[in-house]
């Protein structure tokens, strides 16, 4: 399995257009020991022919350019991409998908509720089914595995399962009671290779329980949610705001976050991805970046390539 780190930032990028939080201006006046990145966006390809891409991300136009693999070879309208498979309705997940507008063809893996929420309740994505055979939407159950085939139909030798993370919708998506299934509103996905290694993509989780820590530990590599380093985190920098575990997300230092919780795993290569600007583990020099890289985590940056 070939993946490919796209981007690595939360939503808004590093450094954030409006933000002049410590890091952010660091980075601009160039004195930031750390890297800037676009945001958080995964590519995945059991044979180097058909690509999946893992969410769409706003950066993504970008990001397709500053890959290779992912450019157009053959043909005057061509792409490697044969397929997205979606995690949330997240916009930082999902705006992406109207850069890939232009009467491509290619596979759309949601839930039942993300194709409601996009193809019922926001008109702008019918641009993704202008014409017949446009964009194919394949509707997946989470718990239940399912291939990820070429737009031509051949196997690509990967298979996705989604599996339900948490039950928290965006705010912008209509709280009618029974219309989205709780279950479909986050997802985590694994990846398995015809090898039988095995991808973890968790970019947004605030619970982790026995059933998914022994989830996680059957992965080879696990990418997984690293935007706040506190709980409090956006409060501290901006005076006001939600905490992490408001907004989805499991801080990653203190007595019950990520780096305790899954300080147990052994297997998988354990990488921090979607990462906020106001982090402080993106700063190389400091004391919680020397803190994840001595409990055995790696924090993901864009241009990666990994292969299991």
């Amino acid at each position: 399995m070939l993946i490919e780190i796209l981007g690595s930032a939360a939503g808004g990028g590093f450094p954030q257009w409006n933000c002049a939080c410590a890091n952010c201006r660091a980075l601009r006046s160039g004195t930031f020991a750390g890297k800037a990145r676009t945001q958080t966006q995964v590519a995945v390809s059991g044979d180097e022919i058909s690509w999946f891409l893992l969410n769409a991300s706003p950066d993504l136009r970008l990001q397709i350019e500053a890959t290779e693999v992912l450019h157009p070879k053959h043909g005057t309208r061509s792409s490697p991409i044969a397929g997205v498979v979606l995690t949330s309705a997240d916009l930082d997940q999902i705006a992406g998908l109207l850069s890939l507008r232009e009467l491509q063809p290619f596979h759309l893996y949601s839930t039942c509720a993300l194709r409601r929420i996009l193809q019922e309740d926001n008109s702008a994505f019918a641009m993704l089914n202008r014409v017949p055979q446009q964009v194919e939407w394949t509707v997946v159950e989470p718990g239940q595995a399912f291939p990820l085939t070429g737009v031509d139909g051949q196997d690509s030798g990967l298979r996705c399962e989604a599996f339900s993370i948490g039950s928290r919708y965006p705010s912008y998506v209509r709280a009618e009671p029974g219309r989205y299934a709780p279950n479909e509103a986050s997802l985590g996905l694994m990846i398995t290779s015809r090898e039988g290694r095995k991808l973890i993509y968790l970019p947004a989780t605030c619970e982790v329980n026995q059933a998914l820590l022994e989830r996680m530990e059957s992965a080879d590599l696990l990418l997984f949610d690293g935007t706040f380093w506190t709980d409090d985190e956006l409060i501290q920098v901006q005076g006001s705001g939600s905490t992490a575990r408001q907004m989805g997300h499991l801080p990653v230092s203190s007595e019950d976050g990520s780096l305790k919780k899954l300080a147990s795993l052994r297997k998988p290569r354990k990488v921090f991805i979607h990462v906020n600007n106001t982090n402080p583990m993106l700063n190389e020099s400091g004391v919680e970046y020397g803190a994840v890289r001595a409990a055995g985590w790696e924090i993901a940056e864009d241009g990666w390539s990994i292969i299991l």
